[in-house]
């Protein structure tokens, strides 16, 4: 044991020499031409304020525009209880969690989880599933339950359960002296509505994320993205990022998962059209059953839905085409020197192998504006161990509990403007930059560690680089 650790902090000196060497005898990296343009000269947005997830790219057709207009307004609708006047958004339910994709994207951005344990759940909610795998290899919902839990209901039904969120503070310290403190959640589930969890329940809480850029990620050539693979650590650095591969509904074959915290979701179209079923309680010709199981239709038989589909092709044809064409903040201060400091960091920590921050879109993908972009999204949208601490325990297809797709990291720093919080991670419990990377653990321990060793002006330069991307 004692050359296990000897070992050890042997590999975390060698990093920190490394750092040293890099930034007192080689210069600052500069900044890259064009790398301002975070989403490619088309779909990148220099409008800072509230509204900067909510932009239009450039350069689309007059069709395209249309849809993204009216695929912005139907993201924001409210849908209403079956039977009402407005038909064509009526189907509400009966157990939800959402009434729209804009109470949980609010301001096409990132929600943030409850601060206090009586605090509804807007935006956080919990997917549900057991131990055996289906057909597809897809995870198999709790048989009471499903596959997500619904905390709201229409009127006259009953929500499925209601959840307590609290936190257990955790305090660690730097090298240098300085005292950090992260928060850990815990969750309690109760007045469960159709009785007990199954004995083998796995539960995963997920956090709605900031959508600008969709598009872009799904025009990525497949080959590019594996190309970025290695699940077997080939080039020895402890990082083995590697594909999730999923069950198409559409094309009814398996394909790479791109979308969703475990890149369970191989398109745009899929991952919408789940998210109305299970969010919204909304059926379409994708998911043409509602989501309630045997037992809660039993229950439910006398509730009305709002028509076969509710949610008909031409309404999904609009927000995806809205998701797919939302332009990228840019980036700020790119020529800052603390920046620049911050950047020279990230890369020697390795933080850029798994958030890798450049990326071509296809040439010939269906949206003409999208195409040749050259992106920075900081991300290989491939699946790795983050170890023990951010564990769900919950596999989805290939994806692993201990498994998670490496989130895009651009536009991370406007959530504060947008939304007003910097809660991150896909439970929301890092309170900000700092605290997320300190969670980091499995693949990226090595370089969480080395974060712990940097001195305090080290550490803000990386944060400031953040918070310029």
């Amino acid at each position: 044991m004692q050359h296990i650790m000897a070992a050890k902090r042997l590999f975390f000196l060698s990093i920190l020499l490394s750092l040293v060497a890099c930034t007192k005898d080689e210069p600052l990296l500069e900044t890259e031409a064009g790398e301002k343009y975070s989403g490619g000269e088309n779909f990148t947005t220099f409008d800072f304020s509230e509204n900067a997830f909510g932009v239009q790219g450039r350069n689309l057709s007059r069709e395209d525009e249309n849809l993204f207009v009216a695929g912005n307004a139907l993201f924001r609708t409210n849908w209403v209880t079956a039977p009402a006047s407005v038909q064509s958004l009526d189907g509400l339910g009966p157990v939800f969690n959402a009434i729209s994709c804009g109470s949980c994207h609010f301001k096409d951005g990132r929600a943030e989880p409850p601060l206090s344990p009586d605090e509804p759940l807007n935006g956080l909610l919990f997917r549900l599933s057991v131990t055996a795998p289906g057909q597809h290899g897809q995870t198999l919902g709790d048989p009471v339950y499903g596959l997500q839990l619904q905390d709201k209901a229409i009127l006259g039904v009953r929500q499925e359960a209601s959840v307590h969120v609290n936190y257990r503070e955790i305090s660690g310290t730097y090298a240098d002296g300085s005292i950090y403190t992260l928060r850990e959640p815990d969750y309690e589930f109760y007045d469960l509505r159709f009785g007990d969890f199954a004995a083998d329940l796995h539960f995963s809480p997920r956090i709605a994320q900031q959508i600008p850029g969709l598009g872009l990620l799904e025009n990525i050539p497949e080959s590019n993205i594996l190309a970025l693979a290695d699940e077997q650590d080939a080039d020895g650095d402890g990082i083995s990022g590697r594909p999730n591969y999923v069950w198409d509904k559409v094309k009814q074959s398996v394909a790479l998962g791109r979308f969703g915290w475990k890149a369970n979701q191989p398109h745009l179209r899929q991952q919408t059209a789940d998210a109305f079923n299970g969010d919204i309680g909304i059926t379409s010709s994708i998911n043409p059953q509602d989501h309630l199981t045997d037992t809660q239709r039993e229950a439910l038989q006398d509730v009305p839905n709002g028509g076969e589909p509710e949610l008909s092709d031409d309404q999904l044809d609009r927000v995806v085409r809205y998701l797919e064409t939302l332009a990228v903040p840019g980036r700020r201060n790119v020529d800052d020197a603390q920046v620049l400091q911050g950047k020279a960091m990230f890369h020697q920590l390795q933080c850029a192998t798994c958030h890798q921050p450049k990326m071509e879109t296809a040439a010939n993908g269906p949206i003409p504006a999208l195409n040749n972009q050259t992106i920075y999204p900081y991300t290989d949208l491939l699946l790795h161990d983050m170890g023990p601490g951010l564990a769900d325990n919950r596999p989805d297809f290939l994806a692993s509990g201990t498994e998670w797709r490496t989130p895009p990291l651009w536009g991370i720093g406007l959530i504060a403007t947008v939304n007003g919080h910097t809660t991150l991670l896909h439970d929301g419990r890092a309170r900000n930059l700092e605290e997320a990377i300190l969670w980091h653990g499995g693949e990226a321990e090595a370089a969480q560690k080395a974060f712990t060793q940097l001195a305090a002006s080290e550490r803000e330069a990386l944060i400031r680089f953040l918070e310029s991307l």
